[in-house]
């Protein structure tokens, strides 16, 4: 395993994907292909449970596990969603609040290294071929979000850790650090505004209400038609996507069983395993 955070004395191969490429999400409303690119940018994902949401994570999160020119922190706080994807991880925290504000006071240093090194060479973002001097992307993802800023330790940890966390997705893009954060308790305490307009993209799954879909798009979208809480609970992995400076589209979800997961996991872990 290579050390945490990207810092490591050689270059990894290029092997199965790359971070780099747009990432399959699924299909839109005309049987389109979806994909994104998530590098300089950031993503959120949240419904209500059963919506859909964790099959929707394990799309970026299986193709940055694939990708052998990015390193994958995962944070899980019920440690059976993203737990699938462990042993292809750098870092896997779980229901430790404290483990996950050290592991974020790391990426945040990490963060700050490579600023220095950019500023050093008058360069504003990282690019594929840092991987040569010993830095690529750093993939971070959260399942649950709500579960350490609402539920797990003290106010003040729940508050350092809220205070990382908005650090990573404000500043982290140009430095290759990718945030990708989902909860399955769209609530204006768990997703203040300020931190919701820091993600490039969007996702809400079936939500209870207008109100609560437009926490996690924007307010005023319920009320030009976009509202997740018109999706049909039977619909499920069908979300409203938003991409910067768009408009929220259809689309459902790509799956993967827990079978395929696994199998996934065991081929990342492979081409990750130091030869």
């Amino acid at each position: 395993m290579r050390t945490p955070a990207g810092v490591c004395d050689q270059a990894p191969e290029p092997a199965g994907l790359s971070i780099w490429d747009p990432i399959h999400l699924g299909t839109d409303e005309h049987g389109r292909p979806v994909r994104v690119t998530l590098v300089y940018r950031n993503a959120l994902l949240a419904g209500e449970p059963g919506a859909g949401k964790s099959v929707g994570l394990n799309l970026p999160v299986g193709h940055a596990a694939l990708s052998t020119d990015c390193d994958l922190w995962l944070f899980d706080g019920k440690l059976v969603e993203l737990g699938l994807w462990r042993t292809a991880a750098e870092r896997f925290v779980g229901p430790d609040l404290s483990d996950a504000i050290t592991a974020l006071e790391e990426l945040q240093a990490e963060m700050g290294r490579r600023y220095d090194l950019l500023d050093a060479d008058r360069r504003r973002k990282i690019t594929p071929e840092d991987a040569a001097h010993g830095v690529w992307p750093v993939v971070a993802v959260f399942d649950e979000l709500a579960y350490y800023l609402a539920t797990v330790g003290t106010k003040r940890e729940q508050e350092r850790f809220a205070v990382l966390v908005r650090d990573l997705v404000a500043r982290g893009r140009a430095a290759g650090i990718i945030v990708i954060a989902a909860t399955q308790r769209p609530s204006s305490d768990i997703i203040p505004t300020s931190l919701r307009d820091l993600f490039g993209y969007r996702w809400a799954f079936r939500c209870t209400t207008d109100s609560s879909s437009d926490i996690v798009l924007g307010a005023g979208w319920a009320t030009r038609g976009h509202t997740a809480a018109a999706i049909a609970p039977e619909d499920k992995g069908v979300g409203l996507l938003l991409a910067e400076g768009g408009e929220p589209k259809r689309i459902k979800s790509a799956y993967l069983s827990d079978e395929q997961v696994y199998a996934l996991a065991d081929t990342a872990t492979h081409l990750r395993s130091p030869s």
